[in-house]
């Protein structure tokens, strides 16, 4: 599907003696040809950035290149154009835009007659990516095969057929894509990456007397920790946010789903803390034994205008486990 109408046009001497007029000035049209090496840059998640190369056949003198882009939502006032082959003898020398048309003409000055390498930038709108990660715990929970996957979607209007996909990170891709094609790519494998398995019991969420609830077990939330440096095979460059699934080795060559979570952008020494569920492995039961104000403070009419507040809080955690759990208490102090 061809998205771009380019035209090139040599203004010949005449043109500068007045003999011809602007628009006989174009009249010697040549079609530019495919696109060559071309890449479609991700670092950014709001923004996609392409750059592809073009040989535009020049005649000595100033040529007119008119570049449209009806139907491909590009930006228009992000379109730069770059000389590569003869940067010092081939000048561009000011662009315009037609009225009321996706499309732009660029005016370029040659000292000769060559076969000019150019690139083209600009921003493409819908087309971007999402990052996923999947997850494979070992049967006894310390460690996982990590996966991410890069899941690129183009619905911008233009086919490519061939380019070079890039993050920020990682390896690039050598993959075309289609318009309203949309493709998955594995860009980070690691195996054997340690994990910490931790259960967190945040007093201002949870009920503090199972008693109270007619002895319920309430389920305590449970995360994966990863840590994202050098010596757990991480540590390389941030992970993108996104979402992940972790799944468990069941002991039997097979799996079992644990659940999945949507995480954050993870810079490097940072954790990923993926929640995979609740758990009543763990039971907290957590009673205020205590709550008194003292060093109280009163005004003229006896009012309290000032104190501290006395208070014992004891927690008892009983671990149903066969082996020891790590566990993470997060107590609030009011009005702090």
């Amino acid at each position: 599907m061809k998205q771009y109408r380019w035209i090139i046009g040599a203004a010949s001497l005449a043109l500068m003696l007045g003999i011809i007029t602007t628009a006989e000035a174009r009249i010697k049209l040549v079609a530019l040809p495919e696109r060559g090496a071309t890449v479609i840059r991700l670092d950014n998640p709001s923004a996609t950035l392409i750059e592809e190369e073009r040989v535009l056949t020049l005649q000595k003198g100033v040529n007119r290149i008119d570049f449209s882009w009806n139907g491909v939502s590009i930006d228009g006032d992000s379109i730069r154009l770059r000389v590569l082959s003869h940067p010092d003898q081939v000048k561009l020398l000011n662009v315009s835009y037609p009225p009321n048309e996706a499309a732009l003409v660029w005016e370029i000055s040659s000292e000769g007659a060559w076969e000019e390498t150019v690139r083209i930038s600009y921003l493409l709108s819908n087309i971007d990516r999402l990052i996923t990660y999947k997850a494979v715990a070992d049967k006894e929970e310390t460690q996982v095969d990590l996966r991410s996957f890069l899941i690129l979607r183009n619905f911008s209007g233009e086919d490519f057929q061939k380019a070079r996909v890039l993050l920020d990170y990682g390896e690039a891709f050598e993959k075309g894509i289609d318009h309203e094609e949309t493709k998955q790519l594995l860009f980070l494998k690691k195996e054997q990456v340690p994990i910490t398995k931790v259960w967190t019991f945040d007093a201002a969420l949870k009920p503090w007397d199972p008693e109270k609830l007619n002895n319920q077990n309430v389920g305590i939330p449970v995360t994966y920790e990863i840590e994202n440096i050098k010596k757990d095979k991480l540590g390389d460059f941030a992970l993108w946010g996104g979402k992940t699934r972790v799944f468990q080795d069941d002991g039997s060559e097979s799996t079992i789903f644990l659940g999945e979570d949507n995480i954050d952008m993870v810079p490097v020494g940072e954790k990923m803390k993926v929640y995979v569920g609740d758990s009543r492995d763990i039971v907290v039961t957590q009673r205020k034994m205590t709550d008194k104000q003292i060093n109280i403070r009163r005004n003229n009419s006896n009012g309290i205008i000032l104190h501290d507040t006395d208070e014992l809080i004891t927690a008892k955690i009983e671990n149903f486990k066969d082996k020891p759990a790590t566990l993470t208490m997060i107590q609030h102090i009011p009005d702090e």
